[in-house]
């Protein structure tokens, strides 16, 4: 789908997150400064059960911090993928100061989601576990694709067994099918925790729903159509 402008918010937080990563693998190591500068549910209601949780920055340093942190390469690859995708569209619709405004926004309400099933459904040890990820934000970005370009076409490497497929699949699906997996891997993470993998999904879903609930009072504009179907030769 093209854009109206060159999307430099969506590049600006592309840079931004290479860039903390580079200082995350820095000394002393990725592991320290996650530890460090990571977002601990428990910091809202405790008590946390680690030294490191207990002698840390300020919720609202870390709620903020952590949204610019990766656990590692292929982790920021995948989230920068999805943001250079999805993102240009929507910032081209809600114009560059709202898109960031927002965007900032969506990975609040990610956090906030996360913390609350943490916090209800978690042990102490689950909630003095460090979070990091722009997943929460980028999942806002994709719940307002997905409201606001449902035709649009995703191409897609859809694997089958030992091999795989190109295809263009429309946004409704490719995003649908993104959120309900989450939901079904999130609800498997609150019965069987060592599922979950720790991956923060109820952070996705949260922000998801935030994208889908606030982008057109944040839109400034319609986007643009889809380009017309090529013909692959």
């Amino acid at each position: 789908v093209p854009t109206r402008s060159f999307p430099v918010v969506t590049v600006g937080l592309i840079v931004a997150n290479v860039l903390v990563y580079l200082w995350e693998i820095s000394r002393p190591g990725l592991e320290a400064h996650v530890e460090d500068w990571g977002y601990y549910p428990c910091a809202v209601e405790g008590p946390c059960t680690n030294l490191v949780a207990q002698h840390h920055h300020g919720v609202a340093e870390t709620v903020f911090s952590s949204m610019f942190m990766h656990g590692g390469l292929v982790h920021i690859g995948g989230n920068m993928l999805f943001l250079w995708i999805f993102g240009n569209n929507v910032e081209d619709a809600l114009g560059r100061v709202r898109f960031l405004i927002w965007y900032l926004l969506a990975g609040i309400a990610a956090t906030a989601l996360q913390t609350f099933v943490t916090l209800h459904f978690g042990t102490a040890t689950d909630a003095s576990v460090p979070n990091v990820g722009a997943s929460g934000a980028i999942a806002g970005v994709l719940g307002a694709y997905f409201l606001l370009l449902p035709r649009a076409r995703v191409l897609t490497a859809i694997f089958l067994g030992f091999f795989f497929v190109i295809r263009e699949v429309p946004a409704i699906f490719f995003l649908g099918f993104w959120i309900v997996l989450q939901a079904l891997d999130g609800t498997l993470s609150i019965t069987t925790p060592a599922a979950g993998g720790g991956v923060a999904f109820f952070a996705h879903i949260g922000g998801f729903a935030f994208g889908i609930l606030t982008v057109r009072l944040f839109m400034q504009r319609t986007p643009l159509s889809p380009t017309p179907r090529y013909t692959w030769r």
